[in-house]
């Protein structure tokens, strides 16, 4: 479920769910207490001729209204651990073989691309270097490693619910499958510094035939 960006990775609907699954639990629990806190300001306010109680809070038929919510809450935030374990350990830790491996390098303020040539292999004389444009193929798995010359930076793909920081000094592999083709922001989620608000490109999701074509087009020659 989606209601902003539209879901185009294979784990993007994953994190969607695990996102609308919290905001309904916490959701339901801040109108509960909302609607219980106005309620007593209403049934206890001051009237005339009624005297205020003295209570502790520790009262069995008062605290009960604490004990029992709360057992409540811890048993709801068990989906929400269970859903958070599965979605990270599925787009962290389980990484799927790649089909396609290409680097990534954050810089101030700006992005390095070297993809795989014609021989599909990176590091070869023949790599593919770009700025600000990413391409990848479609239904395919990537995977990014992420490298940064300076500073902390943060690779994120927005439709493909894609976020990973970057750490210098580091090489960090992030992993995404997209699902359909087209051409998507790619930004930086990490302030890094004064141009952080220009630190953006694009990546270019392309059909098997023509990553194949802009693979020919731009390998050195």
């Amino acid at each position: 479920m989606n209601l902003f960006q539209p879901a185009l990775s294979t784990f993007a609907s994953d994190v969607d769910n695990l996102v609308m699954m919290i905001t309904a639990i916490v959701g339901f629990w801040y109108l509960a207490t909302n609607v219980m806190f106005f309620w007593l300001l209403w049934r206890y306010r001051a009237q005339e001729g009624v005297k205020a109680l003295y209570v502790t809070g520790h009262e069995p038929e008062l605290l009960r209204w604490i004990t029992y919510p709360h057992y409540l809450i811890i048993f709801m935030d068990l989906f929400v651990i269970v859903g958070a374990i599965k979605v990270w350990y599925n787009v962290k830790q389980n990484l799927p073989e790649p089909q396609e491996v290409v680097r990534v390098v954050g810089q101030q303020w700006a992005w390095s691309f070297q993809h795989p040539g014609a021989d599909g292999i990176l590091d070869t004389a023949d790599d593919i270097k770009t700025v600000d444009g990413l391409h990848v193929p479609v239904n395919k798995v990537v995977h990014a490693k992420l490298e940064s010359r300076d500073v902390l930076h943060n690779f994120s793909i927005p439709v493909f619910r894609l976020k990973q920081d970057i750490v210098p000094g580091r090489v960090i592999t992030a992993w995404f499958e997209a699902t359909q083709a087209g051409v998507y922001d790619l930004q930086c989620a990490e302030m890094c510094g004064i141009g952080h608000g220009l630190m953006a490109g694009r990546i270019y999701v392309e059909s098997d035939e023509d990553h194949l074509a802009w693979i020919t087009a731009n390998t050195p020659k």
